[in-house]
């Protein structure tokens, strides 16, 4: 059998085997459809309406045909020899597809106010017998489902599946970055795919790349580092993110110290406000419905439920400023001239911290060890990246990013459009001016 699906990235995606299709028909994965890939992102780029569905069957469709380049040209001729035995695509092909699957509605948020972990979840749906992809997998064998998980878990004896799926240059990254790419309209994640998988190689330590397609790796790794600044890390998306937090711990005081309104009780998130949720609970969440229950909570009682809540449906982001350790000592001023504003700091400031590592050498006594991408001499030996790229080297283990402070977009009117607290507004902006805190954004 064969089927295709139209992709805007990949042109086609070909499902060739019935367990894809099967697995692709399931409860679970359609609930991606309804799934952001972004989260909080398209209220910068108006069209990152993408969902976990089109970037999860965009990871599979690169993992099969990185599964066909090896199986052409470098197929296993005996035991143990480093090369690709085909017996290992299925495997990949389904770990690629269900990687994601067990991503929440607005995953990171909703992961840091309830303690959820979509890597632990996604491995619960792969294993647990209450669910539709659970029975697909166990048709395959009793044991196949496991074995999926224990690519995604990284625990897959076989190093060459697990870093088609997680590596620092896999099918997933390889995915999000030119799909995010392409829905956002910010060109920055585009690189030469094609050129990539070429020459792309297993052998008996994972995955390597021959070094005569170096400047590829290299525009991938560039253009991982530039997306990240230039859109997962963009203020508006992180205030937006703020907001969405802050509004969801709201609603779990309110419930918690029995103040919730009653007549808009978001029934399915109970279990997640009492702590007390199972994988049935999970699975019945999505965007959709958070946001209906945002547009419930525009009507609430509460001042503070009611405003952050209408804050985030109708796009009004909270303002940032860059602050350093230097400068951190003036936050706790800041939060007080805010709450006198009228404003409560819990709710209406926050830091938040973005940062991330565009490349990194192996180093075995980091706490998070990387899987370092190796290149493939004509000789068959192997050198890692930064040894032989000036471009990789300059931006190995160097952190990029910032921390931000973020407050009212109120706190910077002028005193003749808030008479009644001029003197407050005024103070907060001389301090953030005289203060050295800087970079204002949104």
């Amino acid at each position: 059998m064969e089927k295709v699906l139209r992709d805007p990235i990949h042109n086609y995606i070909f499902i060739q085997h019935q367990v894809i299709l099967d697995l692709i028909n399931t409860r679970e994965f359609q609930r991606l459809r309804r799934v952001r890939q972004l989260g909080t992102s398209n209220s910068t780029f108006h069209s990152a309406e993408h969902s976990r569905f089109t970037h999860s069957v965009g990871v599979y469709e690169i993992t099969r045909q990185i599964c066909d380049l090896f199986q052409r040209n470098y197929p296993t001729k005996k035991p143990n020899d480093g090369l690709w035995d085909d017996h290992e695509r299925l495997v990949a092909l389904c770990a690629a597809l269900l990687h994601d699957i067990g991503h929440g509605p607005y995953s990171h948020t909703f992961e840091h106010i309830f303690h959820t972990d979509h890597e632990a979840i996604t491995a619960s749906i792969l294993t647990s017998p209450i669910t539709e992809v659970n029975h697909v997998l166990s048709r395959v064998s009793p044991t196949f489902a496991q074995e999926v998980a224990s690519v995604i878990q990284k625990t897959y004896p076989n190093p060459q599946v697990v870093q088609m799926i997680s590596s620092q240059i896999d099918a997933d990254r390889m995915d999000y970055l030119l799909r995010d790419s392409y829905f956002t309209g910010a060109n920055y994640g585009t690189f030469d795919l094609t050129r990539i998988l070429r020459v792309m190689r297993p052998y008996k330590g994972g995955i390597t790349f021959h070094i005569s397609g170096m400047h590829a790796v290299e525009d991938y790794i560039v253009s991982r580092f530039q997306m990240y600044q230039q859109v997962y890390f963009h203020p508006v998306s992180r205030s937006m993110e703020v907001i969405l937090n802050h509004l969801l711990k709201r609603a779990k005081f309110l419930y918690e110290n029995n103040t919730l309104d009653t007549e808009i009780t978001p029934q399915l998130l109970l279990p997640f406000f009492e702590n007390n949720f199972d994988l049935t609970d999970y699975l019945k969440l999505d965007d959709g419905v958070l946001t209906t229950y945002f547009i419930h909570w525009c009507d609430s009682s509460d001042k503070i439920l009611n405003n952050l809540a209408k804050r985030f449906l109708n796009r009004k982001p909270l303002k940032s400023v860059r602050f350093s350790s230097e400068t951190a000592v003036l936050l706790p001023k800041l939060r007080l001239l805010v709450d006198k504003a009228g404003y409560n700091s819990d709710y209406y400031t926050a830091t938040n911290d973005s940062y991330d590592l565009p490349y990194d050498a192996y180093d075995p006594a980091s706490k998070k060890q990387r899987t370092q991408i190796e290149l493939m001499q004509d000789d068959g030996t192997l050198v890692e990246l930064s040894t032989v790229s000036n471009l990789v080297a300059a931006i190995t283990g160097k952190v990029s990013g910032d921390k931000r402070f973020f407050f009212p977009k109120e706190m910077l009117a002028k005193s003749n459009q808030v008479e009644v607290f001029a003197p407050i507004y005024h103070e907060f902006q001389q301090y953030i001016k005289n203060g050295h805190i800087n970079s204002l954004n949104n």
